[in-house]
């Protein structure tokens, strides 16, 4: 069967204790993605945590990611960008194998202590939809990992 979605660890992550994402229950839309390092965060800090996975998926996928609304509610963390997006040509790209990132900031008023294995987003795989007519882009291949496809 071929492969179409789902979750590896990289190279440099490889050999730790961590756990692949998975969902909570049976009906969770979610995958919960965790720390792979522990770090501290403190108030209006923001700080790029490493999950040590990549992601992949079928070619009009993506992979969304999500705060999870605990951390939000109890200790004012956010994801820097609101919402991040995992295209489906970041996995194995050369700049960092496709090394899934939280960019995370403290709106909090403490300092956010984040353990290894601390669950922290939520990863949801979508389908979109291309507008008529477009069948280009200015780059055959991405280059490299976060940013790579321009400001």
């Amino acid at each position: 069967m071929k492969r179409q979605r789902g979750f590896e660890f990289v190279r440099d992550f490889a050999a730790a204790e961590l756990t692949l994402p998975s969902r909570s229950t049976p009906c969770s839309a979610g995958y919960d993605i965790a720390a792979a390092a522990a770090l501290e965060i403190a108030p209006g800090a923001l700080v790029l945590i490493p999950t040590g996975i990549k992601a992949y998926m079928l070619q009009d996928e993506y992979l969304g990611l999500h705060i999870r609304s605990s951390l939000a509610v109890k200790f004012g963390l956010r994801l820097a960008n609101g919402q991040g997006i995992i295209d489906s040509d970041y996995y194995n790209n050369p700049d960092n194998e496709g090394h899934i990132l939280l960019t995370m900031v403290n709106d909090g008023v403490e300092e956010v202590t984040i353990h290894q294995g601390m669950r922290l987003a939520q990863g949801i795989f979508y389908k979109y939809l291309l507008a008529d007519g477009d069948g280009h882009s200015d780059k055959e291949l991405r280059a490299g990992g976060i940013g790579s496809t321009g400001l």
